[in-house]
């Protein structure tokens, strides 16, 4: 149940759980009103109240002194005539100014969810499932129209929105900011919170009081980054991930993008979001428009879990598509922390064969398999076979692979280029590169400039050619560095404000080209790990190795946070070796393998190596990952314990119909004589009787005791680093 709508110059979007409401403010100032909890029924006691407040301009062409933009809720605001605050559009016009009055012109009620042009998107199967409302805004002047998008879903606490400007004037204007949303709260405290980090270190939670003042959530480099996740939320301050309101903000985008968050100093907050405007200028000629990556709002009146659940189902879902949207992921094996780039034919058909043995279901040959490339400073651009590892050819050993009852993946990373490379020595002007300046090189490679559709074409029948040739069933798509020298020899002066973005359209082009023309291959998304886990690439790629960092214990922080807005489905965990590579950190098998099962279930080491205990623990973790595999995957995730704030960890997984769950509990360190843990469970049926096993309990247990009274945890763990498993059965 959905609906839009519009009386009295008021436009009221619901569903059974929210209302998003705005009206027509004097002038044709779109003014916001409200999102939040469902109102039943908007009676228009509330508006922004008419105050004159000094040195606050009047509207335009206004004699009225109680009304300024400065102070007015607004639902998408300029600059220059009279709000001081941050815009959520600057547009050069012909004259060199940057000041636009847009005012109300018409609206349009859409039945289901238009396509975006060129970008991913959440989308809808049936017209019932959503509906659409878009606002049109007219500066008189410019010949300007912009159109303002909101999606209000049928089942979801969900309002999407984005934007297009529209050029019905003369004269060619320059777009320097154009946001996908903008929303702007009344006066009450807030805390925000944001998803931080660095490369191995991804999708750090921090939260902050907003304070009066600007801050800025962005990426500059080219890509979503580890460093700044393309989200952000506002809560109030007792919020939990139970209680507490909680609005999130996502960013269906994987290039540079900002989120700025301000609070006046009438203690409103604004939250402008879309893509980054530090350099960005993009000339729009007339008859021309640019369409906005879409913001997915969320509002959740029970704390975190609950926004985190509509986010889940949503991406899982409406926003990945093909064969993959639903389907149990496949247990893998890669070779990349087991060889590095030391491999041949033998060496890969030895842990292939010992993956085999364990239940492992899907090989994956990672980087060094191309070129001549023995470390990561050659042949990026060269995806030819390198006969001297794999002698018999890459054909050859998929086949055999495939024929010893696995799948077979394959490592590429398509948008980079080395300068030692075949690719480099025919068209240097391919990778960015400013003329006259040096190049600055990352991880021994330069980027290729996707926003040219000669560059596109050649990658793409590169790696046509094999698989064509090679029964492929899985792809890891790689991205190793961040951009520099962001500039395309093809586009004018003029235009290079353009390049940035214009390569993220160019990279969703051969995405959409490769998947639609190899529907049968399950794509994996990765840059260095985590630095590239956006929505903008789940809709093409359905799971995303989610850290490089393989360390159980720093992947409890990487996957909680991960799990804000990031459904498990999408998410790739892997046991890995100890000591590990990146930490030095030692961790039972145990415990490795209670972390990786919390995600797309997988093995990062040399299996070769393993002990008889280990192949027998291997083959328990493969086993009772299968049979469970649906729910971990599939099921409603709750976070139940955070490892931002304790020494302990806990999540659970809930089938639908709460019969049965998973709870995974996890301790960091131990303590001498440390206080008895009671964790309270979530998520299920009060009435139902739970079967409670694992960790040495044997229970029968009603719902509402488990929830509400709890259980004692860790009572067997003995040292660091420990963790345990309990099954839920309904009898």
């Amino acid at each position: 149940m959905k609906s839009i709508r519009v009386e009295n110059g008021v436009f009221h979007l619901s569903n059974q759980t929210i209302s998003y409401l705005f009206y027509i403010e004097e002038g044709g100032i779109l003014s916001h009103l409200y999102f939040g909890k469902k109102i039943a029924d908007y009676q228009e006691g509330f508006r922004f109240p008419r105050v004159d407040r000094s040195f606050a301009a009047n509207l335009p062409n206004s004699t009225e002194r109680v009304f300024s933009l400065d102070t007015v809720l607004q639902e998408f605001p300029g600059h220059g005539n009279g709000d001081f605050r941050e815009p959520a559009q600057i547009i050069r016009h012909p004259d060199g100014s940057t000041i636009s009055d847009f005012r109300y012109d018409s609206y349009e009620i859409i039945s289901g969810k238009p396509k975006l042009k060129d970008l991913p998107a959440t989308y809808v199967e049936a017209d019932a499932e959503a509906d659409t409302l878009k606002v049109t805004l007219k500066d008189e002047v410019g010949g300007l129209y912009l159109d303002l998008y909101y999606t209000i879903f049928a089942n979801q606490p969900l309002v999407s929105r984005w934007s297009e400007l529209r050029n019905g004037g003369e004269q060619t204007v320059h777009i320097q900011k154009l946001a996908s949303s903008s929303l702007d709260f009344p006066k009450r405290d807030l805390e925000l919170l944001h998803l931080c980090g660095s490369w191995s270190r991804e999708r750090t939670i921090e939260r902050e009081v907003v304070h009066h003042g600007i801050k800025k959530i962005d990426s500059k480099r080219g890509s979503s980054s580890h460093f700044e996740n393309p989200f952000v939320a506002l809560l109030s301050p007792h919020a939990t991930e139970t209680v507490g309101d909680v609005y999130g903000f996502s960013l269906v985008y994987s290039g540079n993008h900002e989120a700025i968050i301000q609070k006046d100093a009438y203690d409103q907050t604004r939250v402008v979001m879309g893509i980054n405007s530090f350099g960005f200028d993009w000339p729009l000629a007339v008859g021309e428009s640019f369409v906005t990556p879409e913001v997915v709002m969320a509002y959740s009146s029970q704390g975190l879990n609950q926004m985190s659940q509509a986010y889940h189902e949503l991406y899982r879902n409406r926003l990945v598509r093909g064969k993959f949207r639903n389907q149990e992921r496949p247990i893998l094996a890669n070779n990349w922390e087991a060889t590095f780039f030391d491999f041949d034919d033998e060496k890969i058909m030895a842990i292939a064969d010992e993956a085999k043995d364990l239940g492992v279901e899907l090989f994956v040959l990672d980087d060094g398999w191309f070129g001549h490339r023995d470390s990561d400073n050659s042949s990026l651009g060269d995806w030819v076979e390198d006969r001297r590892k794999l002698k018999h050819g890459l054909k050859t050993l998929a086949e055999a692979i495939k024929q010893n009852g696995m799948q077979f993946g394959l490592w590429f990373e398509p948008e980079m280029i080395s300068e030692d490379s075949e690719l480099f020595k025919a068209h240097p002007d391919w990778a960015f590169h400013v003329p006259g300046r040096p190049m600055s090189p990352g991880r021994g490679q330069f980027v290729l400039d996707f926003s040219r559709a000669d560059v596109r074409e050649n990658i793409f029948q590169q790696m046509k050619n094999i698989l064509d040739e090679v029964p492929i069933d899985y792809i890891k798509w790689d991205m190793n560095r961040n951009m520099t020298e962001v500039y395309s020899s093809l586009l004018t002066a003029e235009e290079q404000g353009t390049v940035a973005h214009r390569y993220m359209l160019g990279l969703y082009d051969l995405l959409e080209k490769l998947t639609q023309a190899y529907p049968d291959i399950l794509f994996e998304s990765c840059s260095g790990g985590g630095g590239r886990f956006d929505p903008g690439m789940l809709y093409y790629m359905p799971q995303v190795w989610t850290s490089d960092n393989t360390d159980a214990i720093s992947r409890l922080k990487i996957q909680y946070g991960t799990s804000l807005v990031y459904p498990i489905s999408s998410m790739g965990a892997h046991v890995a070796a100890v000591p590990n590579h990146q930490t030095g950190r030692i961790t039972s098998l145990q415990t490795r393998g209670a972390v990786a099962m919390s995600g797309v279930f997988g093995y990062e080491l040399d299996l070769t190596t393993l002990s008889p205990e280990e192949k027998a623990e291997f083959k328990e973790q493969v086993a009772f990952y299968k049979k469970h595999r649906q729910l971990i995957q599939y099921g409603e995730f709750l976070r139940l314990r955070s490892p931002f704030e304790k020494n302990q960890t806990a999540w659970m997984f809930i089938a639908p119909d709460r019969k049965e769950a998973l709870v995974f509990y996890y301790q960091t360190l131990a303590e001498a004589v440390a206080p008895f843990e009671v964790l309270q469970l979530g998520g299920l049926n009060t009435e139902y009787t739970y079967h409670v096993t694992g960790d040495g309990l044997d229970l029968a247990v009603k719902g509402d005791q488990l929830m509400n009274l709890g259980l004692y945890m860790g009572l067997n763990f003995n040292g660091d680093f420990q963790s345990s498993i309990l099954h839920l059965q309904a009898q």
